[in-house]
């Protein structure tokens, strides 16, 4: 996979939404961010512009988008914010530029549409907190994005749960939110989780669809040639009147029952406060035991 040069002092970021709606007001604590971090600024046209809930229509955005990627001075694209509109101009992008002036593509949530298309060029990119809700972020979130794009220390670690399976593992990092992973099947933009580690989060979903999402994936073979599995935060979840009668570890756990990899639960990463930032499309080793579990990324 190819790797975007790491950010210096000095570089330039530009801030795009190529989703929902977002006011420069809203930025303003990821703009305190980055002067903190001696990087300078440039805000897309797509910040302020409105099309419903849309930052601009599909064009605009897209334009705004690929006017970046084009610029040899921006050294990385920071998504604004989520919510939904990615898939409706990720086929409007040229990346004949950016295969040969590449650089960090930063987001999450609506953002696995990019994640996953670039992996599939052979790029890596950032899954990381975006700028409209940092401020709600603890700092480890923010130490995170920063060590990653300035090539420091990759390694977390957390307190292992009673609901994982224990192992280890070795593989390029994949994925990104579920639902987005989910509605990409079939499509160019598809990932490949063939002797990959696959992370996945959601939020906002009821139990049955988690189900019905993972059970596609499953018929798609995404999940049965895994070196392992990242569960982040399963946020928000929602139950039917009649309850569907298994948890999120639980649905998870009964479709890879065939499987024998080692499965992650409750990892810091998604639609949390704590979301730290993921490197995806390197190499990293996975070790789960019953008192921790370790990502490491390869330098």
């Amino acid at each position: 996979m190819i790797r975007p040069n790491y950010l210096q002092k000095g570089d330039t970021v530009a801030i795009v939404s190529t989703a929902r709606k977002v006011s420069k007001k809203e930025l303003i604590p990821a703009l305190v961010i980055l002067k903190n971090w001696k990087l300078n600024v440039v805000i897309g046209t797509s910040i302020e512009a409105e099309e419903h809930q849309f930052a601009g229509n599909d064009n605009l955005r897209a334009s705004d988008f690929q006017e970046m990627l084009d610029n040899h001075k921006i050294k990385a694209i920071w998504c604004a914010r989520g919510g939904y509109g990615s898939i409706r101009m990720i086929d409007l992008l040229d990346f004949s530029n950016f295969k040969n002036n590449p650089k960090w593509i930063i987001g999450y949530s609506d953002v696995t549409v990019l994640h996953s298309h670039l992996h599939q060029l052979g790029f890596e990119t950032l899954h990381a907190q975006m700028p409209a809700s940092i401020k709600t972020k603890t700092a480890a979130c923010v130490q995170s994005l920063k060590s990653a794009l300035f090539g420091n220390n990759t390694t977390i670690t957390i307190p292992s749960e009673v609901s994982n399976v224990t192992g280890n593992a070795k593989g390029l990092l994949v994925g990104g939110n579920l639902s987005i992973l989910y509605s990409l099947c079939g499509s160019s933009s598809s990932i490949s989780t063939k002797g990959k580690i696959l992370f996945i989060e959601d939020l906002d979903e009821y139990l049955y669809h988690i189900d019905r999402m993972l059970q596609n994936l499953k018929r798609n073979g995404m999940l049965d040639q895994l070196e392992g599995l990242i569960i982040g935060g399963m946020t928000q979840m929602h139950d039917n009147d009649i309850p569907f009668g298994q948890s999120v570890e639980e649905i998870i756990l009964s479709i890879c029952d065939d499987y024998n990899y080692p499965i992650v639960f409750n990892f810091p990463a998604g639609h949390i406060k704590d979301n730290r930032a993921l490197i995806l499309g390197r190499n990293a080793e996975l070790i789960i035991s019953k008192t921790e579990t370790i990502l490491t990324f390869d330098s």
